[in-house]
């Protein structure tokens, strides 16, 4: 069981992981506070699932965790004019951030640090990483 000072450490801690990741959204459809909700909510939901329910499988909660944030995922995705879809960056960072919410739950710290910085590395290296150019790859023909 955890002490209520580790508690309220991972959701200090969750709630600072998800701002940092939504202040790369500022102008999106999902923005700061909205990230660090996210964040917060899954640690929330993990430390119960771990706290208060001892001998029992602490993956049951997090499932349906994951499946709502799914849920919450497909809400940010529109299609525009053009038929386009719309928000699949911001879906894609909402899940992430559950996923890390769900991590500092459960106290996994270097997945944690680990899991976070890639987020944020490709959430505010947008431009460095669209301008890669990979090598273009011989076609094929299969007969």
């Amino acid at each position: 069981m955890l002490l209520e000072n580790e508690i309220i450490f991972r959701y200090l801690v969750s709630v600072i992981i998800g701002l940092f990741i939504g202040f790369s959204r500022k102008h999106k459809p999902a923005g700061v506070r909205t990230f660090a909700l996210i964040s917060l909510g899954c640690t929330i939901f993990t430390v119960i699932s771990i706290n208060n329910f001892p001998g029992s499988d602490p993956t049951r909660i997090i499932a349906q965790v994951v499946s709502g944030i799914g849920f919450l995922g497909l809400g940010v995705i529109w299609k525009n004019e053009l038929n386009k879809p719309y928000g699949l960056t911001t879906a894609a960072a909402i899940w992430a951030t559950a996923s890390v919410g769900i991590l500092i739950g459960m106290g996994m710290w270097l997945e944690v640090v680990a899991g976070s910085a890639l987020i944020l590395v490709i959430l505010y290296a947008k431009k460095p990483i669209e301008k890669l150019e990979l090598p273009k790859l011989k076609k094929i023909n299969v007969k």
